[in-house]
């Protein structure tokens, strides 16, 4: 495999990532009721978005294409949450709870992809970006769920 193959590849393994939990969000804005965590799920939700349009930047510069949808993974999570949400008397937290662990795994991801030595720093400085909004989106959670629990 070609080092510039091996790169898209992992990026767009983290594009479709993005792709599922910017679904989750708004999935999740659906589910609750207070308008503070609407507000904070619809930020992280554009948030990602925005995280997406940046990988298919890069990984259309090293001449490949990129996913276009999430995966069936990132769909059944969404679902689980959705039929948690139902059945849980204080759905706000659980769903809280839902997208700490979904934001706990993306950050378990970027750090794998980080741990590549040989990231163009292009890539490498994105990367690192992406990886710290989504560990103060993970602190910034765990804050919330405090505030709902």
């Amino acid at each position: 495999m070609k080092y510039s193959e091996k790169i898209s590849n992992k990026l767009n393994e983290l594009l479709v990532k993005n792709y599922d939990a910017e679904k989750g969000y708004m999935n999740a804005i659906n589910n609750v009721d207070s308008d503070r965590l609407k507000m904070f799920f619809k930020r992280r939700a554009s948030e990602r978005s925005e995280f997406a349009k940046e990988l298919r930047t890069e990984i259309l510069q090293y001449g490949k294409i990129p996913e276009d949808s999430g995966s069936f993974k990132g769909t059944m999570h969404r679902n689980w949450m959705s039929l948690k949400s139902t059945f849980s008397s204080n759905n706000e937290e659980a769903i809280l709870e839902e997208a700490i662990r979904g934001e706990e795994a993306s950050l378990e991801e970027y750090n794998e992809i980080l741990k590549e030595s040989n990231l163009p720093p292009t890539i490498d400085s994105l990367l690192i970006k992406h990886k710290n909004s989504i560990q103060s989106a993970i602190n910034s959670e765990k804050v919330h769920e405090e505030l709902v629990s």
